[in-house]
């Protein structure tokens, strides 16, 4: 009973996204559905379109909002007489990009016309912005970082060992806008490696993460878009429980996680929260030796008595939940900026209530356009994700552990 209240909650917390207000363009027009028109056709920079009898007329951009009118030119029995009706449309800008609104301002206006000429001025209907052919609705970001900390000691009284570390970062995104409409896209990579005195290369930092979530809403007034999101999670290198390097304890994707569902996402200012009541996650593990040893929570290979295998174990594992997600990306002064980025995942079907918790907390500090100082912190805890640790050259596994990690360094930033 408990989990089905718990179930039902969600399912509410869900509804509230997807209850969008809805924005109406009423206007009777032959031949030409004026809604599908304005929001599939329209753009900023066309001075003046025809379609069919009828001409849209595109003036100039007035602060964030703009006008159009639209007729339409009907012909009655007496050959010299016309009616047209004039609609008149209040166009808003949603913040500085690409997102549309059309409001229908007053109710049509009908009048007669005897073919009397009101006005000598004449554009052509194919006229067009040069301005436009150097737009896009696509917004890219490129950075690039090394992040190198060094210690020397020689003849050093208090003690100490040399060691040297970097780490390497690229942050990838090419957004869509247009209308109401999102899409996005990115790409992050770290990989980092310390040499310490009298100790072997390690590991410190390993990530390959990508995301793309498309967008719609239906009134620009809402904050609330509908969303399909797929988010893939894994590493480039081999793991291992440190000083064992002989049996490596994770690889490139073993694991990986791959995240895909829908939902309803709330955008606003520098805050996001992603609420998808269906989500599927995979666990996958593309290593035979991981996959056997039944790694990261999948069913094992299945040995005989002198460690035969019979039967190899599972390469993945499927699960279907409930998954939140919030980020938040604040310039807390002129040169700092905090982000907080929490992901909360619980599987309906096994072990229900049990949640997954992914959460990252950075803070940068622009020294100038090319340095930048960084601490950061990573907690992770996945009940299906083991501890392992060497113990007298012997590998352990232990029961799930909360995973943290902490990061300060200052480093080379490059943006183009």
């Amino acid at each position: 009973m408990f989990k089905f209240k718990i179930v039902v909650f969600f399912l509410m917390i869900s509804a509230i996204g997807f209850s969008q207000p809805a924005d109406t363009l009423l206007v009777k027009k032959p031949k030409i559905d004026i809604d599908t028109f304005y929001r599939t056709q329209f753009s900023v920079f066309d001075t003046l379109v025809k379609k069919n009898d009828t001409i849209f007329i595109r003036p100039i951009t007035v602060e964030p909002k703009m006008v159009l009118q639209d007729s339409v030119l009907t012909s009655f029995s007496a050959g010299n007489v016309h009616q047209v009706v004039l609609s008149t449309f209040e166009v808003t800008k949603r913040n500085k990009n690409s997102d549309l609104a059309y409001f229908l301002i007053p109710k049509p206006e009908g009048m007669v016309y005897d073919r009397t000429p009101r006005a000598n001025s004449q554009i052509l209907y194919d006229a067009l912005s040069p301005v436009r052919s150097e737009m896009s609705f696509w917004k890219k970001t490129n950075t690039l970082g090394l992040d190198i900390n060094q210690g020397t000691f020689s003849n050093w009284n208090a003690g100490g060992f040399s060691s040297i570390s970097g780490i390497v970062k690229g942050d990838f995104s090419r957004n869509y806008e247009r209308g109401r409409t999102i899409w996005v896209n990115e790409l992050k990579v770290r990989y980092g490696l310390n040499k310490q005195e009298n100790l072997e290369l390690r590991k410190t930092d390993d990530v390959l993460n990508i995301n793309s979530s498309f967008g719609y809403k239906t009134s620009v007034k809402s904050n609330w878009y509908y969303s399909a999101k797929v988010t893939l999670n894994t590493q480039m290198a081999n793991g291992y429980a440190y000083p064992n390097v002989e049996v490596p304890i994770s690889r490139a994707f073993a694991p990986a996680y791959l995240f895909a569902g829908i939902g309803s996402e709330y955008s606003k200012n520098n805050f996001k929260a992603y609420i998808s009541p269906l989500t599927l996650k995979s666990t996958l593990v593309l290593d035979d030796a991981l996959a056997n040893s039944g790694a990261f929570g999948l069913e094992g290979g299945i040995f005989d008595a002198n460690g035969n295998l019979l039967q190899p174990g599972k390469k993945s594992r499927n699960e279907l939940g409930f998954l939140f997600t919030t980020e938040w990306n604040k310039n807390i002064m002129s040169n700092v900026n905090l982000k907080n980025n929490l992901t909360l995942y619980t599987d309906y079907l096994n072990n229900f209530g049990n949640i997954d918790i992914d959460w990252q907390l950075q803070l940068e500090m622009k020294i100038n356009s090319l340095l930048k100082a960084t601490l950061g912190g990573h907690l992770i805890y996945d009940d299906d994700i083991k501890n392992k640790r060497d113990v007298d050259g012997v590998q352990i596994t232990e029961g799930p552990r909360v995973q943290f990690k902490q990061l300060l360094s200052v480093g080379l930033v490059y943006n183009f």
